[in-house]
């Protein structure tokens, strides 16, 4: 099953489709769609390795309008949806130490976890629902999406044959090794 699934997404990864939806993809995955882009980032760049800078690209140009998406979801949505719950149970004062704490470390929490396989849609719904600096958002997330996915094409562009067949060798372990990943990240979210 795991092969035929991956046959299927190196096939669509050589498409001529393939960039629309990276793009589509990434855009989402920074507001409220659940599968990273890496997903169809790496086997597209492994199926067509001289496009790799430009399919960083899109996939970071993609990913920082998503996230400005994402932003505008939790500045205007949460304080639409938390502030009156936050008001029924006495308890306004979470919400401003929450955006105090994120004033502080915000950029931080941008930067570190836009490289992890946390689910990037949280940093950014986070960052508007605290109100954050909006420049320094936009900034911080192409500087972090960025580094991210030119590193993952610079590898895959270097060492695509060997990383080809290594996933091809040892799917299973690779699909595991993604998944507990996620999983970390999931985790590491919801202790930090």
């Amino acid at each position: 099953m795991l092969r035929n699934l991956y046959n299927q997404i190196l096939q669509l990864s050589a498409s001529p489709r393939a960039p629309v939806w990276l793009a589509c993809v990434s855009f989402a995955e920074s507001s409220f769609f659940p599968v990273p882009p890496d997903a169809l980032l790496i086997p597209m760049i492994l199926a067509r390795p001289r496009l790799a800078w430009v399919l960083a690209a899109i996939c970071t140009l993609a990913s920082v309008a998503g996230a400005c998406l994402g932003y505008l979801i939790g500045a205007e949505l949460l304080d639409r949806v938390a502030l009156p719950i936050l008001r029924f149970y006495h308890a306004e004062g979470a919400l401003g130490s929450f955006r105090a704490m994120y004033a502080r470390w915000g950029m931080y929490v941008i930067l570190i976890k836009g490289l992890t396989p946390i689910p990037f849609k949280l940093v950014t719904i986070a960052s508007g629902a605290a109100h954050f600096d909006f420049g320094v958002f936009v900034a911080a997330c192409g500087v972090t999406r960025g580094a991210r996915f030119f590193l993952e094409a610079a590898l895959l562009r270097r060492y695509g044959d060997s990383v080809r067949d290594f996933i091809e060798r040892r799917l299973t372990l690779v699909t595991s090794v993604a998944a507990g990943a996620a999983v970390a990240g999931v985790v590491a979210l919801r202790f930090i």
